[in-house]
């Protein structure tokens, strides 16, 4: 299960993110991102992954995607944190290329 919170300020749109990014949820969270990314209105798109505890392969493929869009990847304890770096390496090394 994901619960997608959306919180708006002037300067940024973030999405909280709590529970498991894998299956139909990763959908979930693409269309949510859809949404909020329409109508940005000059705002920063933030994923906040904190309170994330897992993510299957289409959950990391959609980030990394994310990621490549400029949608900032905010995370914390071992696990989340690793897979947010290894996305912003693969991507960093795909746009040298």
């Amino acid at each position: 299960m994901l619960r997608i919170t959306v919180h708006e300020t002037p300067l940024q749109i973030t999405l909280k993110l709590e529970g498991s990014l894998t299956g139909s949820w990763v959908m979930e969270l693409e269309d949510c991102w859809r949404g909020a990314s329409s109508n940005p209105a000059g705002r920063s798109l933030c994923l906040d992954l904190t309170e994330v505890d897992g993510v299957d392969s289409a959950g990391t493929y959609l980030l990394a995607l994310l990621h490549n869009r400029g949608v900032q990847l905010i995370a914390s304890g071992l696990v989340m944190t690793e897979l947010v770096a290894g996305i912003e390496e693969q991507w960093q090394l795909r746009k040298k290329a």
